[in-house]
């Protein structure tokens, strides 16, 4: 893994705060909301591919841009979450979230979850290593030699979560394990937004995986939303 990895994998790891308790549910009385974009100004830089195996699927040699950017400048698959929410709305119901190996890439590449279960699929016709860390420490590392496999495996605590293969090199993808339910992934437009919020003041943070964790202060009124616009900037 390159440096700038290595620091955004640490800086974000140390950016997480893991509550003294576990989260509360409970009902939100005149909730606000955050409405906002995600942006990015800057020329976007790219990356080498060169897959050495297994390129009738992975495809050949190519450039690829670290980040999606869509119209306005907007920047798709941006994780922005409220950090040290001890109380609030319930979460979400959902069925077991699940990464898989579609094309040499992960599906999706960038995802938020709940501590819990996570089903591991490869949708591809060879085999792929799925290798997943909280920092430098493996969460799971598993081999799927076979088409339409899916194994089970569990995220147990908060933290980001870096996915790559052993056998294709060039694939990453991310996962957020959350302690609160107050998230957002931003889509093809750059927008997000944040409902049922309680009033008051939090820490915001936004992080795209070649960018890093961006935070900054907000302040949720009652039965309103908070209209903001996130900028990125090269680390």
């Amino acid at each position: 893994m390159s440096v700038a990895k290595l620091l955004f994998a640490a800086a974000f790891t140390a950016g997480m705060s893991i509550p003294a308790q576990a989260y509360e549910e409970s009902s939100v009385a005149g909730g606000g909301a955050l409405e906002g974009t995600v942006v990015f100004r800057d020329t976007v830089p790219t990356r080498k591919i060169i897959p050495t195996k297994d390129v009738e699927v992975c495809g050949g040699a190519r450039e690829e841009p670290v980040m999606q950017i869509g119209p306005n400048q907007s920047v798709q698959n941006a994780v922005v979450y409220l950090s040290q929410v001890a109380k609030g709305k319930a979460w979400p119901a959902a069925k077991t979230p699940e990464i898989d190996n579609v094309k040499c890439r992960f599906v999706p590449e960038i995802q938020v979850i709940r501590a819990g279960n996570l089903d591991v699929v490869n949708t591809d016709p060879m085999l792929h290593n799925t290798h997943g860390y909280y920092g430098k420490r493996t969460a799971f590392n598993l081999a799927l030699p076979n088409q339409g496999q899916r194994i089970p495996v569990e995220l147990p605590r908060p933290g980001v979560v870096r996915i790559d293969c052993d056998a294709h090199g060039w694939m990453e993808g991310w996962i957020y394990v959350a302690d609160n339910p107050y998230y957002a992934v931003t889509g093809a437009d750059g927008k997000f937004t944040i409902t049922d919020v309680p009033p008051g003041n939090y820490t915001l943070v936004a992080f795209q995986p070649f960018i890093g964790p961006v935070q900054q202060s907000v302040t949720v009124a009652a039965g309103k939303p908070t209209p903001l616009t996130i900028e990125l900037k090269k680390p």
